[in-house]
């Protein structure tokens, strides 16, 4: 039996997802530059293909993958290599960026039709070839390159596909809007990864606070697809995959494994139509659905933006600042990073922009910690916020590791319900961010 709503603890933040829940998608102009980032997922960044002075067309292939858990890059607007050279990142970070001049608004045209017939000519190791040569990666924050979840393990057996609708943080309708208006797509993907990986049941995850996206996708699925549309409670942070498949089939992914561990394999919603929009365009992954949303932003709406296109022009595109915005964060206000320089473009992976005002950022004092717990009956995994909250104040950070701090997702749930305004996720991070640049896994 699925969707008893199994998934224990979790937070229920303000939803604001009325400025944009039924603001239908619309394009932007191309900006003047497009910024490339050759870091754009989890795994190996990827390797130039060009050089400055070269000319591109919208869709042709500029970096190549860097190894197996790596993708390409296409560019997502016709134009001249003007330089390869560090560009603001939205981790905070500067990384080597394909820089375009965009020179021509042509290429909005799709291009033929290049991978026909796929059910009948190819074999799934060549579906997945096409996904990863498309540039996918999972759409919903994580970004982690798609092609590699469709290759499991011979030996590893999966039984359900499961489809990630529930786009839990606050403000974002990325995911709500591809499900109201490509509905025949997302079928479409699920139909593709059916073929790839020998699976005959799906089940596509929504909160019940997208009525209409469930009923659309009741109404839009194939008769000779077993594809079952879930609602679910609606709960941060339901949408991370751990969570959801929880919520779904009451199964838990073992700790360092890995749902296929399990017989599931977890795709974003906006992924799976990314799928279908590559096998009938033949298009790579150049543009995406973004939200663009918040009291600090004159219009929100919901737009489709090419990859690279710098925070300005998308923020131009909505009417610019509100009077009192303060903050521009990039992805939800629960895991986003709030960021420091308006030419940092978006990624494959970043679902959402959210402008904040003076009120909504204001600063507050912090307290010490009281020990009430809150944090433990918030966190979604079970650990301890308390005790790696004091040992990351004092930087123990090998400790923090023997307290499971690699099982941590950095959700937010801890900070939010903290009646002392701890910053704990925040210094989960720093902890996280420290190991890692001693080679340590977590």
């Amino acid at each position: 039996m699925f969707g008893k709503d199994f998934f224990k603890h979790g937070v229920h933040p303000p939803e604001f997802k009325e400025l944009t829940a039924q603001e239908p998608t619309r394009r932007i102009p191309f900006p003047k530059e497009i910024i490339l980032p050759l870091a754009q997922h989890i795994g190996a960044p990827a390797v130039p293909l060009v050089k400055v002075g070269d000319r591109v067309e919208r869709g042709d292939k500029i970096a190549d993958a860097g190894g197996f858990v790596s993708v390409p890059i296409h560019a997502s607007a016709s134009g001249v290599v003007t330089k390869i050279a560090r560009a603001p990142h939205p981790n905070g970070s500067w990384s080597e960026a394909i820089h375009l001049e965009v020179d021509t608004w042509s290429a909005q045209e799709p291009r033929p039709r290049i991978i026909s017939n796929w059910q009948e000519n190819l074999s799934p190791k060549e579906i997945i070839d096409a996904i990863q040569q498309g540039g996918l990666v999972g759409m919903g924050g994580a970004a982690f390159p798609t092609h590699v979840k469709l290759s499991p393990p011979p030996e590893q057996k999966l039984d359900l596909i499961l489809l990630n609708g529930c786009e839990c943080e606050p403000y974002l309708t990325t995911d709500h809007r591809s499900m109201v208006e490509f509905p025949d797509r997302v079928h479409l993907g699920t139909r593709i990864l059916m073929k790839c990986l020998g699976v005959q049941k799906a089940i596509v995850g929504i909160e019940r606070n997208k009525p209409d996206a469930i009923e659309i996708m009741r109404a839009t699925v194939p008769s000779d697809l077993d594809i079952e549309i879930l609602p679910l409670e609606v709960k941060y942070p339901q949408g991370a995959e751990k969570m959801l498949i929880k919520a779904v089939t009451n199964r838990e992914v073992p700790t360092g494994g890995l749902p296929m561990h399990i017989g599931v394999v977890v795709q974003n919603v906006a992924s799976v139509a990314t799928i279908a929009e590559i096998f009938e365009t033949g298009l790579p992954l150049i543009e995406r659905i973004l939200t663009v949303t918040g009291r600090g932003v004159r219009q929100p709406r919901n737009l489709i933006v090419p990859i690279g296109t710098p925070l300005e022009d998308i923020l131009q595109a909505c009417g610019g600042f509100a009077e009192d915005a303060a903050e521009v964060i990039m992805g939800g206000p629960m895991m986003g990073i709030a960021q420091g320089n308006l030419r940092t473009p978006i990624l494959k992976g970043t679902s959402g922009v959210v402008v904040l005002t003076t009120e909504d950022v204001k600063p507050k004092d912090v307290y010490p910690c009281i020990r009430c717990g809150h944090c433990l009956d918030a966190c979604p995994v079970f650990l301890d916020p308390q005790i790696l909250g004091s040992l990351g104040l004092h930087q123990d950070y090998e400790t923090m590791m023997e307290h499971h701090l690699s099982t941590c997702m950095l959700c937010g749930c801890c900070s939010y319900v903290c009646p002392s305004r701890i910053p704990l996720s925040h210094i989960f991070g720093v902890a996280k961010a420290s190991l890692r640049s001693q080679g340590v896994r977590v």
